[in-house]
Protein backbone atom coordinates (compact mmCIF):
# COMPACT_ATOMS: atom_id res chain seq x y z
CA UNK A 1 0.00 0.00 0.00
CA UNK A 2 1.37 3.56 -0.84
CA UNK A 3 0.04 6.89 0.17
CA UNK A 4 -1.59 7.16 -3.44
CA UNK A 5 -3.93 4.45 -2.35
CA UNK A 6 -5.45 6.02 0.52
CA UNK A 7 -6.44 9.57 1.08
CA UNK A 8 -5.59 10.61 4.79
CA UNK A 9 -7.79 11.97 6.71
CA UNK A 10 -7.92 15.80 7.43
CA UNK A 11 -9.12 17.27 10.69
CA UNK A 12 -10.12 20.43 11.16
CA UNK A 13 -11.59 20.64 14.66
CA UNK A 14 -9.32 20.96 17.88
CA UNK A 15 -6.68 18.34 18.51
CA UNK A 16 -7.86 15.52 20.65
CA UNK A 17 -4.20 15.39 22.27
CA UNK A 18 -1.90 18.19 22.50
CA UNK A 19 1.82 18.67 23.46
CA UNK A 20 2.68 22.28 24.07
CA UNK A 21 6.20 23.22 24.23
CA UNK A 22 7.15 19.68 26.28
CA UNK A 23 10.41 19.60 27.56
CA UNK A 24 11.29 16.18 29.57
CA UNK A 25 14.83 16.39 31.21
CA UNK A 26 16.41 13.61 33.51
CA UNK A 27 18.94 14.27 35.89
CA UNK A 28 22.63 14.12 35.91
CA UNK A 29 23.75 10.63 37.06
CA UNK A 30 26.29 8.45 37.31
CA UNK A 31 29.04 11.40 36.59
CA UNK A 32 27.27 12.13 33.17
CA UNK A 33 24.96 15.58 32.68
CA UNK A 34 21.72 16.21 32.51
CA UNK A 35 19.77 14.34 29.34
CA UNK A 36 17.64 16.67 27.12
CA UNK A 37 15.82 14.00 25.94
CA UNK A 38 12.78 15.85 25.00
CA UNK A 39 13.18 19.75 24.32
CA UNK A 40 10.26 21.35 23.41
CA UNK A 41 8.44 19.25 21.23
CA UNK A 42 4.46 20.80 19.88
CA UNK A 43 2.52 18.04 18.50
CA UNK A 44 -1.37 17.09 18.16
CA UNK A 45 -3.23 14.71 17.35
CA UNK A 46 -6.93 15.13 16.05
CA UNK A 47 -10.35 12.74 16.54
CA UNK A 48 -10.08 10.04 14.07
CA UNK A 49 -6.48 10.92 13.01
CA UNK A 50 -3.73 8.62 13.14
CA UNK A 51 -0.10 10.21 13.37
CA UNK A 52 3.22 8.25 12.93
CA UNK A 53 6.07 9.54 15.14
CA UNK A 54 9.30 8.53 13.62
CA UNK A 55 13.11 8.55 14.16
CA UNK A 56 16.05 6.54 14.99
CA UNK A 57 16.58 4.83 18.46
CA UNK A 58 17.79 7.63 21.03
CA UNK A 59 15.73 10.90 19.46
CA UNK A 60 12.93 10.78 22.33
CA UNK A 61 10.57 9.21 20.63
CA UNK A 62 9.43 6.47 23.06
CA UNK A 63 9.91 9.08 26.15
CA UNK A 64 8.00 11.54 24.38
CA UNK A 65 4.84 9.12 24.09
CA UNK A 66 5.30 8.50 28.00
CA UNK A 67 5.18 12.02 28.54
CA UNK A 68 2.23 12.42 26.44
CA UNK A 69 0.40 9.05 28.14
CA UNK A 70 0.88 10.85 32.02
CA UNK A 71 3.80 8.11 32.52
CA UNK A 72 6.55 10.95 32.73
CA UNK A 73 5.61 14.38 33.78
CA UNK A 74 7.10 17.01 31.55
CA UNK A 75 9.86 19.16 33.23
CA UNK A 76 8.02 21.62 31.52
CA UNK A 77 5.22 22.67 28.88
CA UNK A 78 1.96 20.87 28.74
CA UNK A 79 -0.09 17.91 28.06
CA UNK A 80 -4.16 18.85 26.53
CA UNK A 81 -7.00 15.84 26.22
CA UNK A 82 -10.15 16.78 24.33
CA UNK A 83 -9.01 20.24 25.48
CA UNK A 84 -8.45 20.48 29.16
CA UNK A 85 -4.66 20.45 30.41
CA UNK A 86 -3.81 16.65 31.94
CA UNK A 87 -3.49 16.53 35.20
CA UNK A 88 -1.25 14.19 37.63
CA UNK A 89 -2.88 13.33 40.47
CA UNK A 90 -3.66 9.92 40.98
CA UNK A 91 -7.37 10.00 40.12
CA UNK A 92 -7.14 12.32 37.22
CA UNK A 93 -4.47 10.06 35.81
CA UNK A 94 -6.76 7.26 36.57
CA UNK A 95 -9.20 8.74 34.51
CA UNK A 96 -7.15 9.23 31.60
CA UNK A 97 -6.27 6.18 31.11
CA UNK A 98 -9.40 5.07 30.34
CA UNK A 99 -9.42 7.44 27.63
CA UNK A 100 -5.64 6.98 26.45
CA UNK A 101 -3.97 3.36 26.02
CA UNK A 102 -0.79 2.08 25.46
CA UNK A 103 -0.01 -0.91 22.50
CA UNK A 104 3.76 -1.91 23.53
CA UNK A 105 5.92 -3.55 21.10
CA UNK A 106 6.47 -7.04 22.13
CA UNK A 107 3.40 -9.11 23.09
CA UNK A 108 5.01 -11.91 24.25
CA UNK A 109 6.14 -9.56 27.62
CA UNK A 110 2.95 -7.89 27.54
CA UNK A 111 1.32 -10.85 27.97
CA UNK A 112 1.48 -12.93 31.55
CA UNK A 113 2.00 -16.61 30.55
CA UNK A 114 0.06 -17.72 33.17
CA UNK A 115 -3.21 -15.52 32.10
CA UNK A 116 -5.79 -16.92 30.06
CA UNK A 117 -6.66 -14.57 27.31
CA UNK A 118 -10.17 -13.89 28.95
CA UNK A 119 -8.17 -12.35 31.60
CA UNK A 120 -5.35 -10.66 29.78
CA UNK A 121 -8.42 -8.47 27.98
CA UNK A 122 -10.38 -8.51 31.28
CA UNK A 123 -7.68 -6.77 33.56
CA UNK A 124 -8.06 -3.53 32.24
CA UNK A 125 -11.98 -3.59 33.46
CA UNK A 126 -10.82 -4.93 36.76
CA UNK A 127 -8.49 -2.07 37.67
CA UNK A 128 -11.23 0.55 36.58
CA UNK A 129 -13.84 -1.24 38.34
CA UNK A 130 -16.45 -2.14 35.11
CA UNK A 131 -19.31 -2.48 36.68
CA UNK A 132 -21.21 -3.82 33.31
CA UNK A 133 -21.41 -7.20 31.93
CA UNK A 134 -17.21 -7.99 31.92
CA UNK A 135 -18.15 -11.33 29.55
CA UNK A 136 -19.58 -8.95 26.72
CA UNK A 137 -17.30 -6.43 27.13
CA UNK A 138 -14.11 -9.15 27.10
CA UNK A 139 -15.54 -10.34 23.56
CA UNK A 140 -16.74 -7.27 22.04
CA UNK A 141 -12.79 -6.50 22.42
CA UNK A 142 -11.66 -9.34 20.79
CA UNK A 143 -13.95 -9.53 17.90
CA UNK A 144 -12.95 -5.79 17.31
CA UNK A 145 -9.72 -6.78 17.44
CA UNK A 146 -10.26 -9.44 14.92
CA UNK A 147 -10.14 -12.35 16.95
CA UNK A 148 -13.22 -14.39 15.85
CA UNK A 149 -15.42 -16.21 17.42
CA UNK A 150 -14.17 -14.29 21.09
CA UNK A 151 -15.21 -17.40 22.98
CA UNK A 152 -12.76 -19.54 21.02
CA UNK A 153 -10.04 -17.88 22.75
CA UNK A 154 -10.92 -17.02 26.76
CA UNK A 155 -9.54 -20.18 27.76
CA UNK A 156 -6.21 -20.01 25.51
CA UNK A 157 -2.65 -19.17 26.86
CA UNK A 158 -0.33 -16.82 25.12
CA UNK A 159 2.22 -19.92 24.26
CA UNK A 160 -0.67 -21.58 22.17
CA UNK A 161 -1.42 -18.41 20.02
CA UNK A 162 0.48 -17.22 16.97
CA UNK A 163 2.59 -13.80 16.99
CA UNK A 164 0.11 -11.85 15.35
CA UNK A 165 -2.81 -13.19 17.50
CA UNK A 166 -0.79 -11.93 20.46
CA UNK A 167 -0.30 -8.90 19.12
CA UNK A 168 -4.30 -8.79 18.39
CA UNK A 169 -4.91 -10.14 22.09
CA UNK A 170 -2.78 -6.70 23.45
CA UNK A 171 -4.50 -4.50 21.17
CA UNK A 172 -7.76 -6.12 22.37
CA UNK A 173 -6.76 -5.31 26.10
CA UNK A 174 -6.58 -1.49 25.02
CA UNK A 175 -9.69 -1.49 23.18
CA UNK A 176 -11.72 -2.88 26.01
CA UNK A 177 -11.88 0.39 28.03
CA UNK A 178 -13.51 1.95 24.55
CA UNK A 179 -10.55 4.37 24.82
CA UNK A 180 -10.98 7.29 21.95
CA UNK A 181 -6.70 7.28 21.45
CA UNK A 182 -4.05 4.41 21.65
CA UNK A 183 -0.47 5.01 21.79
CA UNK A 184 1.16 2.47 19.52
CA UNK A 185 5.13 1.89 20.05
CA UNK A 186 6.58 -0.10 17.30
CA UNK A 187 3.53 -2.42 17.03
CA UNK A 188 4.36 -4.44 14.29
CA UNK A 189 8.27 -4.24 15.07
CA UNK A 190 8.48 -8.12 16.92
CA UNK A 191 5.93 -9.90 13.99
CA UNK A 192 6.93 -11.55 11.02
CA UNK A 193 6.30 -9.55 7.47
CA UNK A 194 3.12 -11.11 6.98
CA UNK A 195 1.41 -10.60 9.60
CA UNK A 196 3.05 -7.06 9.31
CA UNK A 197 -0.51 -5.99 6.99
CA UNK A 198 -2.84 -7.55 9.04
CA UNK A 199 -2.13 -5.38 11.87
CA UNK A 200 -1.89 -2.26 10.06
CA UNK A 201 -5.36 -3.17 8.49
CA UNK A 202 -6.61 -3.81 12.11
CA UNK A 203 -5.37 -0.02 13.09
CA UNK A 204 -6.64 1.60 9.87
CA UNK A 205 -9.99 -0.06 10.22
CA UNK A 206 -10.40 0.58 14.22
CA UNK A 207 -9.97 4.45 12.90
CA UNK A 208 -12.09 3.86 10.23
CA UNK A 209 -15.09 2.22 12.68
CA UNK A 210 -14.53 3.47 15.28
CA UNK A 211 -13.15 6.95 14.78
CA UNK A 212 -10.29 5.72 17.33
CA UNK A 213 -7.38 8.16 17.15
CA UNK A 214 -3.96 6.93 17.33
CA UNK A 215 -0.24 7.75 17.79
CA UNK A 216 2.02 5.21 16.56
CA UNK A 217 5.73 5.43 17.58
CA UNK A 218 8.27 3.71 15.25
CA UNK A 219 11.56 4.16 13.23
CA UNK A 220 9.97 2.69 10.43
CA UNK A 221 9.07 5.05 7.73
CA UNK A 222 7.60 2.23 5.66
CA UNK A 223 4.79 1.68 8.31
CA UNK A 224 3.88 5.05 8.39
CA UNK A 225 4.04 5.22 4.63
CA UNK A 226 1.31 2.52 5.53
CA UNK A 227 -0.79 3.73 7.71
CA UNK A 228 -0.52 7.55 9.29
CA UNK A 229 -2.68 10.38 7.72
CA UNK A 230 0.52 12.99 8.98
CA UNK A 231 3.97 12.14 10.22
CA UNK A 232 6.09 13.94 12.94
CA UNK A 233 9.91 13.30 12.35
CA UNK A 234 11.78 13.77 15.54
CA UNK A 235 15.42 13.58 15.79
CA UNK A 236 17.45 14.54 19.39
CA UNK A 237 14.41 15.60 21.23
CA UNK A 238 12.94 18.06 18.70
CA UNK A 239 10.21 17.65 15.35
CA UNK A 240 12.31 18.90 12.55
CA UNK A 241 9.40 17.66 10.03
CA UNK A 242 5.89 17.53 10.02
CA UNK A 243 3.29 17.22 7.79
CA UNK A 244 0.95 15.12 5.53
CA UNK A 245 2.50 11.46 5.02
CA UNK A 246 2.35 11.91 1.30
CA UNK A 247 3.93 15.23 1.06
CA UNK A 248 6.84 14.23 3.91
CA UNK A 249 7.69 10.95 2.70
CA UNK A 250 7.75 11.82 -1.16
CA UNK A 251 9.22 15.38 -1.00
CA UNK A 252 11.23 15.45 1.98
CA UNK A 253 12.60 18.60 2.99
CA UNK A 254 14.87 18.30 6.23
CA UNK A 255 18.15 16.32 5.31
CA UNK A 256 17.62 14.01 8.06
CA UNK A 257 14.21 13.20 6.21
CA UNK A 258 15.41 12.70 3.13
CA UNK A 259 18.18 10.42 4.69
CA UNK A 260 15.55 8.28 6.45
CA UNK A 261 12.94 8.08 3.47
CA UNK A 262 16.40 7.43 1.22
CA UNK A 263 17.29 3.96 2.91
CA UNK A 264 13.23 2.71 1.73
CA UNK A 265 12.61 -0.13 -1.01
CA UNK A 266 10.97 2.08 -3.34
CA UNK A 267 13.01 5.23 -2.59
CA UNK A 268 14.19 6.95 -6.33
CA UNK A 269 17.58 8.43 -4.57
CA UNK A 270 20.12 6.22 -3.68
CA UNK A 271 20.53 5.25 0.02
CA UNK A 272 21.73 8.26 1.99
CA UNK A 273 24.47 6.82 5.36
CA UNK A 274 24.30 8.97 7.98
CA UNK A 275 27.76 9.20 9.11
CA UNK A 276 28.81 10.72 12.77
CA UNK A 277 27.42 9.14 16.68
CA UNK A 278 23.63 8.60 16.73
CA UNK A 279 21.70 11.12 19.32
CA UNK A 280 22.89 11.59 22.33
CA UNK A 281 21.02 13.84 24.82
CA UNK A 282 23.41 14.49 27.02
CA UNK A 283 25.74 16.25 24.28
CA UNK A 284 23.36 18.45 22.22
CA UNK A 285 25.43 19.79 20.22
CA UNK A 286 25.78 23.99 19.21
CA UNK A 287 24.17 25.11 16.28
CA UNK A 288 21.72 22.82 14.43
CA UNK A 289 21.48 19.56 16.32
CA UNK A 290 21.73 17.53 13.31
CA UNK A 291 24.75 19.57 11.42
CA UNK A 292 27.47 17.12 12.59
CA UNK A 293 25.70 14.34 10.51
CA UNK A 294 24.20 16.77 7.87
CA UNK A 295 24.77 15.55 4.20
CA UNK A 296 23.58 18.89 2.77
CA UNK A 297 26.62 20.43 5.05
CA UNK A 298 29.16 17.80 4.15
CA UNK A 299 28.38 18.01 0.43
CA UNK A 300 28.84 21.48 0.41
CA UNK A 301 24.65 21.71 -0.51
CA UNK A 302 24.34 24.38 2.78
CA UNK A 303 27.18 26.23 1.45
CA UNK A 304 26.33 27.08 -1.74
CA UNK A 305 22.72 27.90 -0.23
CA UNK A 306 24.79 30.26 2.05
CA UNK A 307 23.50 29.15 5.76
CA UNK A 308 26.71 26.86 6.45
CA UNK A 309 27.50 29.34 9.21
CA UNK A 310 23.72 29.64 10.46
CA UNK A 311 23.90 25.75 10.60
CA UNK A 312 26.86 25.26 12.69
CA UNK A 313 25.84 28.21 15.21
CA UNK A 314 21.83 28.88 14.95
CA UNK A 315 19.62 26.58 16.26
CA UNK A 316 16.28 26.43 13.82
CA UNK A 317 12.94 25.89 15.19
CA UNK A 318 9.81 24.51 14.20
CA UNK A 319 7.59 27.43 14.18
CA UNK A 320 4.00 27.67 14.41
CA UNK A 321 2.46 27.30 10.95
CA UNK A 322 5.93 25.89 9.73
CA UNK A 323 6.56 22.52 8.61
CA UNK A 324 10.29 22.24 8.50
CA UNK A 325 13.17 23.07 10.83
CA UNK A 326 16.23 23.40 8.92
CA UNK A 327 18.25 26.68 7.70
CA UNK A 328 18.31 25.55 4.21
Amino acid sequence: MCPCERRPRVTTSAPLLHADGLHVTFPPRRGRPAARVVDGVDLAVGAGEIVALVGESGCGKTTLARSLLGLVPPTSGRVSFAGRPLEYSPGALRAYRRRVQLVLQDPSGSLNPRHTVYDAVAEGLRIHGHRGDERAAVGRALARAGLRPPERFFLRYPHELSGGQRQRVVIAGALVLDPELIVADEPVASLDASVRGEILALLLRLRDDLGLSALVVTHDLGLAWNIADRVAVMYLGRIVEEGPVDTVLTAPRHPYTRALVSVLPDSPTPPTVLTGEPPDPTRIPAGCRFHLRCPALASGEAERAGVASACRTRDPRLLPGADVACHL
